[in-house]
């Protein structure tokens, strides 16, 4: 791909339409509040050749402090700052040239809206279930095609094209996911993502303050986030302060030369994360790893540039005032510039006290996972704050574990052991799959048995657990290529044969895996020892993995046999995770019955029993 040839028309075409007359096109963000901590704003203009305007904010509440002139004449930047006195309503902006007024456009102030749940933070009670909107259901088919957009096809034969899945799709199958036990809804991007192609997955966004209309509007959001609200579950935002997609209208038309990372030729990060924090690397080495550009249709956006520094914080703090939104993940995070990151997070955390993050850091080891983290437990140069990381070590633990790898279950142990290097490992995020891995139960050959060990560890370990939308219902395939892990939710779609979110339409075996992911599930929902409680494990022998978590309540012992023989276990070695209990119950059957001298487990098992 030409990057200049395809810029060039582009701002061709843009020229085209200044010429026929000139307006403010743009003004962003789209409103402001009132009562914002913070009471500082960037307003970013943008219209045909006013760069050289001077501007005045004529109505009292409104003051502007400072105008700034970027090389392209079509912005302008302006530093506001919303007075005491200011009340909601719209404040002119006018823009003169010599003298004479040529533009006025009105910008809205709110009232924060007192009503609306917003900013509670994802902790380690919940259970965060992840969706691609495009793949889960369609509740409004009018939207599947927008005219005007890049991309329009629609094919579900396909796994390349849009589906047709949607915000509403979502919002009607809420019950399905309350039932399920899931307390926190997690969706890849939900912004418009205008590209000519995988626009489904959202990570190449176009613009930063509008809902993609393909999936519904910034009203069909904020329905979805009180809808979740009123069953007390959570909504996480999908954000990706890295990168944007080509067709960014920003990119189509740049504010200046350093708004992204810009190279002589396309220049592709290394995607080495050690080139971060290698004590011995080299500056160039770094450079290409945080400035390279993801993909070539992914512009590296440039953190330095403190004019794109507000424009990301803003836009994201917006969406959490605006839709309600409780936490965010962050997309790519060892890509990002990490003294940014940290002032990214202040600046939300100063509005939004409880609020809280957990970073995407596909990386292959516990201390590279922590060097992302806040704290600066492992010598980093900046503090980034931030408090969780998708817990990628404890992924690939698990499928060592439960696909019988030689000691196996040794790795769980010697991976959880490492805990010491993160700040707060609750708030680390574990998981078996997402959209990007392969699904969980093909990568453990479909094993009925190993799967349900699977979830069994899940739902009972340390951190905050997050599942793929499907792997309940024993959804599978590999991600080679990653389209095949991205299927479409049965039942979801009109015309769907069958539908997988009512039990007559699973089949048993689909039947029996939802039912021991919701026990579990429902039963962590009211154990706080699975929450916040401590985690006590005892070195494997026999490649069997004993864990308690506990607190001053309540006690939970989990048996997992990573080998394919049946073991008889000695209650007798664990006395110091059993203490005192008299009983156990096993969750999964409800059976209770008097401690007894040995558990016998079998094959590729897992036990859960509540101790009394």
């Amino acid at each position: 791909m030409n990057l200049k040839k395809v810029l060039i028309s582009a701002c061709f075409i843009v020229w085209i339409a200044f010429a026929q007359g000139q307006s403010i096109q743009r003004a962003e963000p789209l409103h402001w509040w009132l009562g914002m901590h913070n009471p500082e704003l960037q307003l970013v203009l943008y219209g045909s050749d006013i760069g050289d305007c001077e501007v005045k904010l004529p109505k009292a509440g409104m003051q502007l402090k400072k105008v700034h002139q970027v090389e392209n004449t079509n912005y302008l930047f302006l530093d506001v700052e919303i007075l005491n006195n200011a009340q909601a309503g719209t404040y002119p902006i006018e823009l003169y040239k010599n003298g004479k007024k040529v533009l006025t456009r009105d910008y809205v102030l709110k009232n924060r809206d007192k009503n609306l749940v917003k900013a509670q933070g994802v902790h380690a009670s919940d259970l965060i279930y992840l969706i691609m909107p495009d793949r889960f259901a369609n509740g409004d088919p009018s939207n599947d095609s927008v005219k005007g957009m890049r991309e329009t096809a629609v094919n579900r034969d396909s796994m390349y094209y849009r589906h047709g899945g949607d915000l509403q799709g979502i919002i009607n199958n809420l019950d399905y996911l309350e039932d399920l036990g899931v307390t926190a809804l997690w969706m890849t991007p939900v912004v418009t993502n205008d590209m000519p192609g995988y626009s489904y997955h959202g990570y190449a966004n176009t613009e930063n303050y509008e809902i993609d209309p393909r999936f519904g509007t910034v009203d069909t959001y904020r329905e979805l986030g009180k809808e979740l609200h009123k069953r007390n579950m959570k909504l996480v935002h999908d954000v990706v302060p890295n990168h944007v997609g080509l067709h960014h209208w920003t990119v189509i038309d740049r504010p200046s030369s350093d708004w992204l990372h810009e190279w002589d030729t396309f220049t592709q990060t290394t995607y080495k994360d050690q080139t971060m924090f290698d004590p011995y690397g080299t500056q160039a080495d770094k450079d290409l790893m945080e400035k390279g550009w993801f993909v070539e249709t992914m512009p590296d956006l440039n953190h330095q540039n403190e004019k794109m520094q507000k424009y990301i914080t803003q836009s994201h703090i917006w969406w959490i005032e605006e839709a309600g939104v409780d936490g965010f993940r962050i997309d790519t995070y060892p890509y990002n510039d990490l003294a940014f990151m940290g002032k990214w997070t202040d600046a939300i955390r100063a509005e939004f006290p409880d609020f809280s993050f957990f970073g995407e850091t596909w990386v292959h080891s516990v201390p590279n996972q922590a060097y992302f983290l806040g704290g600066q437990k492992v010598g980093q140069d900046v503090d980034t704050k931030l408090e969780g990381v998708t817990d990628f070590q404890l992924n690939y633990a698990i499928g060592d574990a439960l696909n019988l790898e030689k000691d196996g279950a040794n790795k769980l142990y010697s991976t959880v052991s490492g805990d010491y290097l993160y700040p707060n490992p609750l708030a680390n995020v574990i998981f078996l799959d997402n959209h990007d891995k392969d699904r969980f139960f093909s990568t453990v050959g479909e094993d009925i048995e190993k799967y349900k060990s699977a979830f069994s560890w899940l739902l009972t370990y340390r951190g905050i657990p997050q599942m793929y939308y499907g792997a309940e219902i024993l959804m599978k395939n590999f991600s080679r290529p990653d389209g095949l892990v991205r299927e479409d939710f049965k039942g979801g779609f009109p015309g769907d044969e069958v539908n997988k979110f009512t039990a007559k339409g699973r089949t048993e075996a689909e039947n029996d895996m939802f039912n021991h992911v919701r026990t579990l599930a429902q039963y962590r929902k009211q154990t706080t020892a699975l929450q916040d409680g401590k985690l006590l494990h005892y070195a494997p022998q026999n490649d069997v993995y004993v864990y308690f978590r506990y607190n001053d309540k309540e006690k939970v012992m989990v048996i997992m046999n990573c080998s394919e023989e049946e073991q008889t276990v000695v209650l007798a070695r664990f006395d110091e995770g059993i203490g005192q209990s008299k009983q156990m119950k096993n969750i999964l059957t409800s059976e209770s019955l008097n401690l007894p001298e040995n558990v016998v487990v079998k094959g590729k098992q897992t036990l859960v029993f509540e101790l009394k």
